[in-house]
This record gives structure tokens, sequence and C-alpha cells, in this order.
């Protein structure tokens, strides 16, 4: 018996005792431990506002911690900064590279950052006269999908090289990679107390990762294609994943486990972003199909749906005090509802 064959043996017999171990875990499931409650009534939002500057797709938003701006990228090559509560632009800052996947808002409020296809993740400072670029981080040799900040000295981004790296801005060097998936890393999201953080990646799987040691440290299988958007609970103790697959799925960390699926069989256009409301009762995800379905994440039946934009929703956010959720199309609009 290879050398070979050993490993292959002793995988197998690794895979055995964590399909028992999850058995084990797997006391309930969703439906039963909620069925005592009521289900979430019909929603019905309105749009409240419709957000017009950017002239071309949007393809990503993200909240400031004060839930009145927001910073959104376009393929038209810029970031604006809104006041939401008003509807005007603070701030509109111009891109190098026009191709923008991914933008993110500092909690201090002093940065915003950017990336796209053209690999780097730039920081900008919004509290200069004019904004200007802080530093590129360029170390990804990939496109960057994701930047989110820790602090205004750190930041961790994903990549389509596979990886997800935690920066220090200052230094403008990588700290740490976060080296596991075989796909092109799509979507992070961090933990409420920010040690952790899931990524999602076009090897239809999900990983959480702790930010300290940098170790992968659990591996979340039930997705059939890529894993477009990641959202934690508010709870901290699980996370909601969009794919291609036309489903959303819960899975629960320390049942180490999907707990459970959001799925209709008359949508079949796949997910592209994510958001929670504040309890995290319900679940806001964009499709292909130009709309934002609401599902209720205790029963996954659907509660909702927002129709209003005229091409695919690209991104969904919620502001920390959950009073409204934002979503961003192909359009070129970002929509207010509540």
């Amino acid at each position: 018996m290879g050398e070979m064959e050993k490993m292959k043996k002793e995988a197998e017999t690794l895979k055995t005792q964590i399909e028992a171990a999850r058995k084990a875990a797997h006391d309930t499931d969703l439906a039963g431990a909620a069925s005592g409650v009521a289900p979430a009534p019909t929603i019905q939002l309105k749009t409240r506002k419709t957000l017009k500057g950017h002239l071309a797709k949007i393809y990503a938003l993200h909240w400031a911690t004060d839930s009145k701006l927001m910073v959104s990228a376009s393929q038209d090559g810029k970031l604006l900064i809104w006041d939401t509560h008003s509807g005007n632009k603070i701030n509109a800052v111009p891109l190098k590279s026009s191709w923008v996947m991914t933008c993110g808002y500092a909690p201090s409020g002093n940065l915003v950052a950017s990336g796209g296809l053209d690999n780097l993740c730039t920081v900008y400072n919004l509290k200069t006269p004019v904004v200007k670029i802080v530093k590129e981080l360029d170390a990804h040799s990939g496109y960057l999908s994701c930047a989110r900040f820790l602090s205004d000295t750190e930041i961790i981004t994903s990549s389509g090289d596979t990886t997800c790296a935690l920066w220090d801005i200052e230094s403008g060097k990588q700290k740490t990679v976060f080296l596991n998936h075989v796909g092109d890393c799509m979507c992070l999201a961090l933990s409420p107390d920010m040690n952790t953080f899931v990524s999602g990646a076009c090897d239809s799987l999900a990983k959480l990762w702790d930010i300290r040691d940098g170790q992968c440290k659990q591996t979340f299988q039930g997705h059939t294609s890529d894993v477009n958007a990641i959202c934690f609970f508010p709870s901290g103790n699980a996370f909601v994943t969009g794919s291609d697959d036309c489903t959303c799925k819960m899975f629960d960390i320390r049942s180490d486990q999907e707990v459970l699926g959001y799925q209709d069989a008359q949508l079949n256009s796949g997910v592209t972003s994510l958001a929670l409301s504040m309890s995290g009762r319900l679940i806001f995800a964009g499709y292909d199909n130009f709309n934002c379905n609401i599902w209720d994440s205790l029963k996954g039946e659907k509660v909702g749906v927002l129709s209003g934009h005229d091409n695919r929703v690209s991104c969904t956010g919620v502001p920390p005090d959950g009073m409204c959720v934002c979503t961003g199309s192909w359009d070129s609009f970002l929509k207010i509802w509540n």
C-alpha cells in the first residue's frame, strides 16, 4: 500500500469522523426549533428615496456606522458618498480604474476603500479638504471582490486569487494571508466581535477564519455553485450565504452545518447580494431577476419582494440602526426602502 493510498484512507476516515460529529451536533433543525414562533407577516416596503447620480452599473454599497452616510461604487469610475436622509451627494471620489467591484466604509467614517479588476485595494481619506489616496494595497494577483475595514489601520480583503488578506494600511503590507479556498473568493463578512470572519467562494464553500491566528477554523458545504454573498447573523453564531445555485442558506457555526435553506421553485435566478435586518429575522436577498426578495430567516418562507429596479440588483445593505434597506442595481440607481 503506497504512501498515497494511506493518505487517501486517512482522509476518508477523517471525513467519516467529521460526519459523525456533525450528526451528533444535529439535535434539531431550525424548522422544528422555530415551530412555536408566529410566522412573520407579509412585508410590504415602499421606495422612500431613489438616489440618482451614477451613470453606469452600480456594483457595491456600504453603510457608514452613523446609519446616515453611505458609499456606493459604480463602473462609471466614481465612488459617491451619499447623505441618505436628504438624498444629496456629499462627495464624489474619482477612481483610477473604473472596473470597481467593491467599496467599504471605515467604522470611524474617516476612510473609504474600493477595488476591483485592478487587483488593488485603494484607501481614500474623506476628511482631507480634497479626498486623497492614503494607500494602494497591492499584493493580490487577482481581482478584488470585497473589502471591509477593521479600523483606520487595518482592512480585510477577498480576491479572485482565492485568498483573503489582512492588511496594515500604514505600511501597505499584508499581515496575514488566509489561504484555503480553491476558487475565486467572492465575498466576506466580519463577525460582530471583529475577531473572526466568514468568506464565500467559487468553490461553492463558505469558510470561517480566525483573524488572530490566520487559520481556517471551519468549512461549510451545501451550495452547488459560486457563493456570491455572505452575511453574519447578529448573534455571531450563524451566517447566511447566497449563491448562483438560486438559493440562500443559513449555516450554524456551533453545529458546523446548514440549518435552513431559502429557495423557491419559481425562482430561477442567482443570488447576487444579501443583507439581514437588525434582529436577523428578515433576509433581504438581491437576485439576477431584478428583484430583492425578503425571507423569514426562521421559517424559510418568502414574506415579501422589493421590485422597482430595471436591471440586476447587485448590492443590498441595511444600516446599523436597521431603519431601512438600500438596494443598488445595474440600472444605475440606489433605492432606499422601509
